[in-house]
């Protein structure tokens, strides 16, 4: 890993524990850069209000360190912020459900809407999509929780 790397993800801690401080949450911090995304741990007993409401505070953090670090991210890396594998386990199940409505797109030929979903949980679906050569997904809506469309790719050219 490069210094400014190093520099980015210490500056992410310091962040994020002064947030945690200022929420009363004595939890650790603990930062780990992937080929796709910098992810943010948070270990320790006390943090379950960032898990109430489906994991809207969670989230919130998220947001907020992605749009604060946006510009010193390396090109198509986001932050991932997890608590007690909350994260991961939603993830886990958006895939299977993901997995589960290409099948019947495929089945039916008929396109198949998963939704409303978040901005991160929206960039899963279309990179689990995108796995399968034979499928295609388009984002829908104009609010902030949009839908997404999971289709077989025409076969016209």
């Amino acid at each position: 890993m490069t210094e400014p790397s190093n520099n980015l993800e210490a500056r992410i801690g310091i962040f994020v524990q002064d947030v945690l401080s200022a929420m009363g949450l004595p939890l650790t911090v603990v930062i780990t850069e992937t080929p796709d995304c910098v992810q943010v741990r948070l270990d320790g007993t006390g943090g379950e209000v960032l898990l109430q409401r489906k994991g809207a505070a969670l989230d919130a953090l998220q947001h907020i360190l992605n749009s604060k670090f946006r510009r010193e991210l390396p090109e198509h890396h986001r932050i991932v912020v997890d608590h007690q594998d909350f994260r991961a386990s939603k993830d886990a199940e958006l895939f299977q459900t993901v997995d589960f409505l290409i099948e019947q797109a495929k089945k039916t030929g008929q396109p198949q809407e998963i939704g409303p979903l978040n901005a991160y949980a929206r960039r899963m679906v279309h990179l689990a999509v995108a796995e399968d050569l034979e499928m295609s997904s388009e984002s829908q809506g104009d609010a902030r929780l949009k839908t997404v469309l999971i289709s077989v790719k025409s076969t016209e050219s």
